[in-house]
């Protein structure tokens, strides 16, 4: 799997920080897709522009990490 995504990045913006989001919070249609899980990840840009959601939070770290970035938790 070596997909590159374009998130976007300069070389001004190296940190992203990852987020718990709950799916209750989420678009409906975003709800009925993700079934029942509870919880997912977000991975936002300095600026808080959503940039990933993803299923877990090691996935949203190797994620960053994969395109460039320092990845910082946020409770």
């Amino acid at each position: 799997m070596d997909v590159k995504f374009d998130f976007g990045q300069d070389d001004d913006n190296q940190i992203v920080y990852v987020r718990p989001v709950k799916v209750a919070d989420l678009p409906e249609d975003l709800q009925v897709q993700l079934g029942r899980t509870e919880t997912v990840y977000a991975v936002c840009s300095e600026e808080g522009e959503q940039l990933a959601l993803v299923g877990d939070r090691k996935l949203a770290f190797l994620l960053a990490r994969q395109h460039d970035f320092a990845p910082v938790a946020v409770h």
